[in-house]
């Protein structure tokens, strides 16, 4: 989905972060989060993990990672997902990259990963799904994953709001409803009989109102779990992120969600946030929110200034009212001139599309390895994912990256290339 600031440029993500490593003013950031949750049915899970350290070289880098879960028909797929996909994540990433490389990387290592933790728990014959909205913050870059009509939105330091994540509701997404017909699925709203229909579109069979999750395998593969991803990143001002299940945004517009919280620390912002969703119409679903506020870290004021600006006075300048006065020497401190800048958005359900890239990384497709499960392949054995394209161009069906047997036979189910009434048929319902 697109930020509502059309007046911005795309830029490369390795000139923006060679320029940010080439001024020694912009520090790394402090992420601060919060998290508040009221539950229903049991069934939304977060996932939480502040300084995560991978080897660079002779060094040490970190990052952090979000997640939210919010479980559907059961809460397996939220709890298995929460438990396996950062690894399944992780291990879709090559080995001996550098920052910009690594940060590049996850784009593909996010679809990699979302596909194999739903291939992964559909395996074990459980019906129950997932939204999934999947959050790694390296640095000032901000990659977000999402399935299903959790949401994650940015309100950078310079003001704006930007929508991190895709709602996968059959009701207001019209290119997913034309991908499912395509593939074999139906949508239609709930027929109580005599004509009449009740209710929000959904995909038959199953009833599901997502197109996209991991799990519900009672649904058909058409329902993928391929995540729209979009990478931002941040001006050494900083900004806030706020991640919400529906809950949340059926009660609650972004800025609406923004402005009742602003001023505050992100555990009391998540707390209040809740609270006014719960509030507008009541409790009737899980309603979770985590807020993370991407800070610089404080600089040392000179030593006339006996005292130091605490964090709270930090998270007033940034996230205060709009109406108050902007030219404070508190935000003078702290906002440097660059810009929010979008690096990456792509939210096709194509795997040949999404596996490919054209980012030069050394390994990125182990010869014999899949590029989904990571399962080694025998030479020959391995089908390659532009295998059926019908506009391979310049590519050919030897050309990686490839896939096992197992994942290229969930690729042509999820493409509707063969039918997926076999996993139905197993199922209770």
């Amino acid at each position: 989905m697109s930020n509502k600031n059309e007046n911005h440029q795309t830029v490369p993500l390795s000139v923006l972060l060679k320029r940010e490593l080439a001024n020694e003013k912009i520090e790394r950031p402090e992420i601060v989060h919060g998290q508040a949750s009221q539950s229903k049915k049991g069934e939304d899970f977060t996932l939480v993990k502040t300084e995560c350290q991978r080897v660079v070289g002779d060094g040490v880098s970190t990052y952090s990672v979000f997640g939210l879960f919010d479980g559907h028909n059961g809460s397996a797929a939220a709890i298995y997902s929460k438990e396996n996909l950062l690894n399944s994540v992780l291990a879709a990433m090559p080995s001996d990259l550098n920052r910009d490389e690594w940060v590049a990387a996850l784009p593909r290592a996010f679809v990699a990963g979302f596909v194999k933790t739903d291939k992964e728990f559909q395996e074990r014959a459980q019906t129950s799904g997932t939204t999934v909205t999947f959050v790694i913050i390296e640095g000032w870059v901000i990659s977000v994953a999402s399935v299903g009509d959790s949401r994650c939105i940015l309100e950078p330091a310079e003001g704006g709001v930007y929508y991190l994540s895709a709602d996968h509701r059959l009701e207001i997404n019209e290119e997913e409803r034309l991908r499912i017909t395509a593939s074999g699925g139906e949508v239609g709203r709930l027929n109580t009989g005599g004509g009449a229909e009740i209710g929000p579109l959904r995909c038959w069979p199953g009833g599901l109102c997502l197109s996209r999750s991991i799990g519900d395998m009672d649904v058909g593969e058409f329902i993928v779990p391929v995540p729209y991803v979009k990478q931002m990143k941040l001006s050494s001002a900083g900004g806030r992120l706020i991640i919400s299940s529906d809950g949340v945004w059926d009660a609650l517009s972004a800025e609406t969600a923004l402005d009742c919280c602003r001023g505050m620390a992100p555990d009391a912002a998540a707390a209040q946030i809740v609270k006014d969703a719960v509030g507008h119409k009541g409790l009737r679903d899980d309603t979770t929110c985590i807020v993370i506020d991407i800070l610089p870290h404080e600089k040392p004021l000179p030593s006339s200034q006996p005292k130091k600006q605490g964090k709270g006075v930090l998270f007033k300048s940034m996230f205060r009212k709009k109406h108050c006065d902007s030219s404070s020497n508190v935000e003078k401190e702290y906002i440097e001139p660059d810009m929010v800048e979008e690096l990456f958005e792509e939210g096709s359900a194509s795997l040949s599309e999404r596996l490919d890239t054209k980012y030069p990384l050394c390994n990125m497709f182990k010869l014999f390895m899949c590029a989904v499960c990571q399962v080694e392949i025998k030479p020959g054995e391995g089908i390659s994912i532009h295998s059926g394209s019908s506009n391979p161009g310049k590519l050919r069906p030897w050309d990686g990256p490839f896939l096992c047997s197992s994942c290229q036979e969930k690729r042509e189910a999820m493409e509707g290339k063969r039918p997926s009434g076999r996993r139905r048929d197993s199922d209770s319902d």
